[in-house]
């Protein structure tokens, strides 16, 4: 089975190949209800449909930016504004231009129709908006009404009537619904009314409840994936509203809004460009073109679905929602669903398997029934002689048949996947993690590695300046005496340099937020430089506005660095600022600043003291950051910022305290055999240092900079790689090596954490991309597979323990549900050969098939994690989902209750005195009274597979409970009240507690199962010194 599963549906966790899906599609055989069962798989027919619109539409895009624009040019300029109609009540409003004006404005990139209407300040004029303080936040509604809502068209969701109808289109319950239909024709025939219709309508009233039931869970699962999805497609977006900055949601926004856009953000919709630096978009989203567009005055067009890939600018929103061409291509995204996962392709696979085994016993049930029958009849002398009776005896035995194949079919194993991940994914959104591909929840059980960034996630990202060296002289920073640093010895100019530095040279701006209140908004860094240099001068703006920017070079993590060059700074000439990481600036400088301002080149000695002075902050774990100024004679746009002849004007040291419980999460991962890397752009001492606070960096672990491990050939990699736990100053590209490397060389399964817009490529390659939620840009978000909402280390470990609590509860609803059809088959089919008649019903086998499928789903699919997850090692990429001790616990427990049932049917009578005239009718209720209680209690046992108290936690789930009182309250009704049409009797209080009884025994029949020992195999050691768990049986 093993072999078969392996070949036919094993499929990769992420972007499985066309092939591998095809082929498990195509060795899915007897599927009982192929609308629900394929209900969370994906749809190749419409996601290749889907595509085409897409690139139908890409086309249609790449068409209007290209030829349509080129095409403008040779048209005479004319009024083109007199051609649009403004509606009235627009106009009433107060705004002078309409929302299809304005869309066509940007589809089309009609520069000349925007100049007709004043370009973008005569835009902003007609839509009543100011650049510089946004909009009033009480013209929202307003805007939403004459403009539209910045949402795009989604298909409604399916009723729950849907789902009852899918759940209807089960091919057993159809057979079975015929056989009852003319089971109450010919029961009334023969046995009159109403004795006649009992045998009918039972199996009818248990199938509305099987389809009612499961069609309320499969509408629940529908709804839990809608909120998700949603939350998925939510960005935050920073506006200017009432003359302050304010983040707001991408549903929110308005046409008129003034957005604020930095390197990564995603565009939220159609608008034009109002000011900015270097800004370039990425439209390959749209156009397919990889090429960046370079934004500027003469290029004002941006559209939405677009990305950020560098510079940073202002724009007014023009278009919102489905008048802009990303709304037409949002409505393609969604179409063919999302890839199914691999524990979803293995359960179908294991479906597959257990249901022709249930198809060859259904048949031989139906055969040796039947022929027992006409066999008693030949015998008899009655094989000519046929009445309605013998009709109804074999339409019960094509009944039973077909019921047993309903039992048979485990239709709910790949549902129960779906229905664990939906359940996890909630809970962990919750948790402040937000899972956008459902494999990633499942693979994240497997990691064996973490590769983590240090700023914000092991790290409090709460950014503060405690030291600094200037001037010669190192100090420390209290914000209640700032005098400390800029002491009487420091000249004037020293200070206005240092002012000039961290107030030009930011990304940063400060604002004031509600109430008055003064508020930095930009990454911790800059709010950490910002809050310094405010130490010192408190007029910001005023600072600002006495010099004039150029050209800005933002900070990326390939160059380290962000520059400026500004006009009007240090004596009214230009000059150009850098910072960047400390000690790439130094090599930049051949100057230092004196106390006097006096400008003095640096020596090798000073250098070597600089350089102490960067080891010495980073060995107490501070961020080293070094800024540095240039006196330039062109004030060029055009010509690059120099690299070279800096004057250096201080060292900074930044404090970013270790978050809490990451040391303790560090340990967990570790106890877990989850490898955990640190891999970040900070100086090697200043990793080094957290590292150990946090216990990742262990005294036999290696600490290597990017650009060393970038010069070693593959053996040293192979000496070094598995005992790499630091790696610092890296680029985007030695993460994305590293994660490729340990995927492919030594196979791990990696997790990989990553906030910028060149994180996207190691995200991409992980097999887990944990893009972070606050830090993170929409590009890294993209690529990512989780996000990690609070960007907290501790969150990724939570993702990775539900991760293993869906892998473990379902391997308990297998082990489950093997055990309940094993002895379903064969108790009927034993019986039928013995004795000629199946002691479990139609109606008693379609309860029983709820009991396994849906609510044995609900029950132990959706079991709370417990901190004994985090004890073991991770399950093996190619681990079979059934292992060794789950076969010891099926075949155990199945032998119990087939010993047991069997002695019940052949000597119940005896053993337990029945000697009234309806004991047979009494031991039949008996037998499956007491089947439904050995599986009541054989849920209670697999609630873990090989400890034996497996009562720890259970009160956590309340689910379960709910489960467990509603199956015992039913099966009282159904044995008791609706004996009928249950085909029962009622039973006395004695029986009940036999059949009580014998179910509860399993609990003490499955500790002794947990107490037999199983072969010892060999486990050799991995590669990190962490013991795998074994693939296959061996698993636990």
């Amino acid at each position: 089975m093993d072999d078969y599963l392996k070949k036919n549906f094993d499929v990769d966790a992420k972007r499985p190949s066309e092939e591998a899906l095809q082929r498990w599609r195509s060795a899915v055989w007897l599927v009982k209800n192929p609308r629900r069962r394929f209900r969370m798989v994906a749809d190749l027919a419409k996601r290749a449909e889907a595509e085409r619109k897409r690139r139908k539409i890409q086309e249609k895009i790449r068409v209007a930016l290209y030829v349509q624009k080129a095409a403008l040019y040779f048209i005479d300029a004319v009024d083109r504004t007199s051609n649009q109609k403004i509606p009235d009540d627009v106009k009433q409003a107060g705004y002078n231009v309409s929302a299809d004006d304005l869309a066509s404005i940007v589809r089309s990139h009609d520069l000349k129709r925007l100049d007709s209407h004043g370009g973008v300040d005569g835009i902003a004029k007609k839509l009543s908006v100011s650049v510089e303080n946004g909009l009033p936040s009480s013209e929202i509604s307003t805007r939403q009404k004459f403009y539209g809502e910045n949402k795009f068209i989604e298909k409604p969701p399916r009723p729950l009537w849907m789902f009852i109808w899918d759940a209807m289109q089960d091919m057993t319950l159809i057979m079975l619904m015929v056989c009852a239909v003319i089971s109450v024709g010919v029961g009334i025939a023969t046995e009159g009314w109403p004795k006649g219709m009992y045998d009918g309508i039972g199996i009818i009233l248990c199938i509305i409840l099987v389809v009612v039931v499961t069609a309320i869970s499969d509408y629940k699962q529908s709804l839990q994936f809608r909120e998700l999805d949603k939350e998925k497609r939510n960005v935050v977006v920073q506006v200017t509203r009432d003359g302050s900055r304010q983040k707001v949601s991408i549903y929110d926004l308005v046409v008129g809004d003034i957005v604020n856009l930095s390197i990564g953000d995603q565009v939220p919709a159609d608008g034009l460009y109002v000011s900015g630096y270097s800004l370039y978009i990425d439209e390959s989203s749209l156009s397919g073109e990889s090429e960046p567009v370079h934004i500027e005055k003469g290029r004002p067009f941006l559209l939405s679905g677009t990305k950020v890939q560098e510079g940073s600018g202002k724009i007014i929103v023009t278009s919102v929602g489905m008048r802009t061409e990303w709304g037409r291509l949002m409505v393609t995204l969604s179409e063919g669903g999302e890839d199914e996962t691999p524990l979803q392709v293995k359960l179908n696979g294991v479906a597959t398997v257990i249901g022709k085994i249930g198809l060859v016993f259904a048949v031989l049930t139906f055969v040796v029934l039947t022929a027992r029958y006409l066999t008693v009849k030949a015998i008899d002398g009655e094989i000519t002689s046929w009445s309605m009776k013998d009709v109804v005896s074999l339409l019960n035995f094509f009944a039973v048949a077909v019921t047993i194949l309903v039992v048979a079919v485990p239709e709910g194993l790949p549902l129960a996947v779906t229905l664990s991940l939906a359940f996890a994914m909630k809970k962990l959104m919750n948790d402040r993690a937000l899972i956008r591909h459902l494999s990633a929840c499942e693979t994240m059980g497997s990691a064996t590695c973490i590769c983590t960034d240090k700023t914000g996630t092991l790290t409090t990202n709460h950014m503060v300046v405690t030291k600094v060296w200037l001037c010669g002289e190192e100090s420390r920073v209290d914000s209640r005496k700032p005098e400390n640093v800029m002491n009487s010895s420091i000249s004037q100019k020293v200070k206005n340099a240092l002012i000039d530095a961290l107030f030009l040279n930011t990304a940063a701006d400060v604002v004031h937020g509600k109430g008055g209140k003064m508020e930095i908004l930009g990454s911790p860094t800059e709010t950490a430089l910002l809050e310094f240099g405010l130490l010192f001068q408190r007029d910001f703006k005023g600072r600002r506005q006495e010099s004039r920017i150029i050209k800005v070079e933002p900070f990326n993590s390939v160059k380290k660095r962000m520059s400026v060059l500004v006009e009007g700074a240090g004596g009214g000439g230009a000059r150009a600022f850098i910072k960047g990481a400390s000690e790439i600036i130094l090599e930049m400088c051949d100057k230092v600043v004196g106390k006097d301002g006096e400008t003095v080149s640096i020596s090798e000695e000073q250098r070597k003291n600089i350089t102490t002075a960067i080891n010495g902050f980073a060995c107490e774990a501070l961020r080293t950051l070094c800024l540095a100024y240039r006196d330039m004679e062109t004030t060029s746009s055009n010509e690059a910022i120099p690299e070279e002849k800096y004057t250096l004007i201080a060292l900074v040291g930044i404090k970013d305290p270790l978050r809490p419980g990451v040391k303790e999460a560090v340990e967990t991962c570790l106890a877990a055999g989850i490898m955990v890397r640190m891999v970040t752009g900070d100086n090697i001492n200043t990793a080094k240092a957290i590292a150990k606070e946090c216990g990742i960096l262990t005294s036999d672990g290696v600490a290597i900079e990017g650009s060393e491990l970038r010069d070693k050939t593959a053996d040293q990699m192979k000496d070094i790689l598995p005992k790499l736990q630091v790696m610092a100053r890296s680029l985007p590209l030695d993460k994305h090596k590293l994660v490729s490397m340990l995927r492919k060389e030594y196979e791990e399964v990696v997790a990989v954490t990553g906030d910028g817009t060149n994180d996207a490529p190691a995200l991409h390659e992980a097999d887990i991309g944990l893009a972070m939620g606050i830090a993170g840009t929409e590009v890294a978000k993209e690529s990512a597979d989780v996000v990690i909402m609070d960007d907290n280390f501790a969150t990724i470990l939570n993702v990775a323990k539900w991760g293993r609590s869906v892998y473990i509860n379902i391997q308990k609803f297998v082990q489950f549900q093997l055990t309940v059809n094993i002895v379903a088959l064969m108790t009927n089919f034993v019986c039928a050969c013995v004795s000629g008649s199946a002691p479990l019903t139609a109606v008693q086998l379609l309860w029983v098939n709820m009991i396994m499928d849906t609510l044995g789903a609900l029950a132990l699919a959706t079991e709370p994690p417990h901190d004994g997850l985090m004890k073991q090692a991770p399950v093996g990429r190619h681990a079979n989902i059934i292992t060794r001790v789950m076969w010891r616990n099926i075949i155990g427990q199945s032998m119990y209750q087939l010993i047991v049932l069997g002695l019940l049917n052949y000597d119940g009578k005896r053993l337990l005195n029945l000697n009234a005239p309806d004991s047979d009718a009494t031991l039949r209720s008996l037998i499956f009274n007491t089947f439904v209680f050995c599986q009541v209690f054989n849920e209670i046992n697999s609630r873990d597979m090989e400890k034996i108290n497996i009562f720890k936690g259970i009160f956590s789930s309340w689910i379960f409970i709910m489960i467990m009182v509603s199956t015992v309250g039913f099966q009282v009704i159904m044995v008791q009240v609706l004996c009928n049409y249950a085909g029962t009797v009622p039973l006395s209080g004695n029986l009940w507690a036999v059949s009580v009884l014998v179910g509860a025994t399993g609990l003490l029949v499955g500790t002794l199962i947990k107490c037999m020992p199983l072969p010892n195999i060999q486990i050799t050691n991995h590669h990190d010194g962490y013991e795998p768990l074994p693939s296959g049986p061996d698993l636990a």
